[in-house]
């Protein structure tokens, strides 16, 4: 791993992003999976439970399978999820569609599960995710993101106001971003996270990575501003 680097956007954010470049998505997949198998872990033995955000999208599927075939203590973990589109119960958009697939037979299953609620419709679901976020009662441990090629991450996205939302933990989206409206932890959720792990793969992402690394604020993804960021890249996106 690279050293962290201190890193200053347009604005007066300031955040330490460390750097990992692994030759090949697969690569990049294993190793994510291993530092968020480890940090679970770790918080298990501190605090007796641990709390782990998971994206939606491609990048992450391959991680997700590798990490839920581990054998860790699934009992004491609560799997939420980053953000959700609102469509049916096992629609292929559904982030948990695929969540749920990967966690079939695995040792994952034992993990409590809280899914976004958007049977509920955008607003409704939010507010009952709102609850579900503050009933943890302590800063999520672990949280999954990926890039988008726009610069959003979670269903924060470009132009939409749920990014000024800073009084609660869960918004929707306005208006649709990329056909359906979606529900997103917000800002203040990601920042107060003990890690973010962040996934991203393939030469389309290469542009916002380095976006994200220079510390960028103009796009959505480099306001997230946590303490312990890694940022898992590989070559591809990387550059």
């Amino acid at each position: 791993m690279r050293p962290g680097l201190p890193l200053r956007g347009k604005g007066s954010l300031t955040r330490v992003i460390e750097r990992m470049v692994l030759q090949d998505a697969d690569g990049a997949a294993h190793w994510a999976a291993g530092m968020i198998a480890a940090a679970l872990g770790n918080a298990v033995t501190a605090r007796g439970r641990a709390s782990l955000a998971l994206s939606g999208g491609r990048s992450p599927w391959a991680m997700m399978g590798m990490l839920f075939a581990r054998d860790l203590p699934w009992t004491a973990v609560d799997l939420l999820q980053v953000d959700e589109r609102v469509a049916p119960d096992g629609d292929e958009r559904r982030n948990l569609t695929h969540i749920e697939q990967l966690r079939h037979g695995t040792p994952a299953e034992r993990a409590h599960m809280h899914a976004i609620p958007v049977a509920e419709g955008a607003d409704a679901a939010a507010r009952s995710y709102c609850g579900t976020v503050r009933d943890l009662g302590h800063p999520i441990d672990v949280v999954q993101l990926g890039l988008g090629d726009d610069g959003h991450t979670a269903s924060l996205a470009p132009g939409d106001p749920v990014l000024a939302v800073r009084d609660a933990p869960v918004a929707a989206t306005t208006r649709p971003f990329n056909g359906t409206r979606r529900v997103t932890l917000t800002y203040p959720v990601l920042d107060a996270a003990r890690l973010v792990v962040w996934l991203v793969t393939g030469p389309s992402k290469r542009e916002m990575a380095g976006r994200l690394t220079a510390g960028d604020d103009g796009i959505p993804a480099g306001r997230v501003t946590a303490a312990r960021q890694v940022l898992v890249l590989d070559a591809a996106s990387a550059g």
